[in-house]
């Protein structure tokens, strides 16, 4: 499931590149909200917010070791890690899928959200920048919004959110008990 949504976001974010470059020319910008946000074409050669522009190869090969990378951990962990990090890793994957087929067709990600008051990005980038999120919440509250993962050993172990903990300490586990413990 999560590698379908990888590739949905990957998709979404091409086809509206798509339209994008075959309805407007490099530089063009269309009001929506005069003054506050616009449609505007640009190529960015560089990584987020421009930087490293004209390190194509470096911006190429680690986002693509990255991504396989994380499509291993997804497809690896499908079944012990929390639902919320799985679809958090794979919102990054589709959003960096989504800026790597850019690099390797065009040299350059087609970039067109425009608020004016900060960088033109795209839906890729919305992918990976909710993705973070989503892993940063995931890590802030772990109990509350990623779910406990189904455990893998005999140790269920208390996340500080209130929940109960089943856990085999030493001297229990030489006895051959499990004690209940109210977190």
């Amino acid at each position: 499931m999560y590698i379908l949504v990888a590739a949905a976001a990957a998709f979404l974010d091409q086809v509206v590149k798509y339209l994008i470059r075959t309805n407007m020319q490099v530089a063009e910008s269309i009001p929506v909200i005069e003054g506050l946000f616009h449609i505007t074409y640009v190529q960015n050669r560089g990584g987020a917010f421009s930087i490293l522009e004209g390190q194509t190869v470096m911006l190429t090969v680690l986002p693509a070791l990255l991504t396989a990378a994380i499509l291993i951990f997804i497809y690896k962990k499908r079944r012990t890690e929390p639902q919320l990090v799985l679809l958090a890793l794979a919102l990054i994957c589709g959003g960096g899928i989504g800026n790597l087929i850019d690099r390797v067709r065009f040299g350059a990600v087609v970039d067109f959200l425009d608020f004016r008051v900060f960088p033109i990005f795209n839906v890729a980038d919305i992918c990976v920048c909710m993705g973070c999120g989503l892993l940063l919440l995931t890590v802030l509250f772990p109990g509350r919004l990623a779910g406990r993962p189904k455990p893998v050993d005999d140790q269920t172990h208390c996340n500080g959110f209130g929940f109960s903990a089943r856990r085999r300490d030493r001297r229990s586990a030489i006895e051959g008990e499990t004690r209940e413990y109210d977190a």
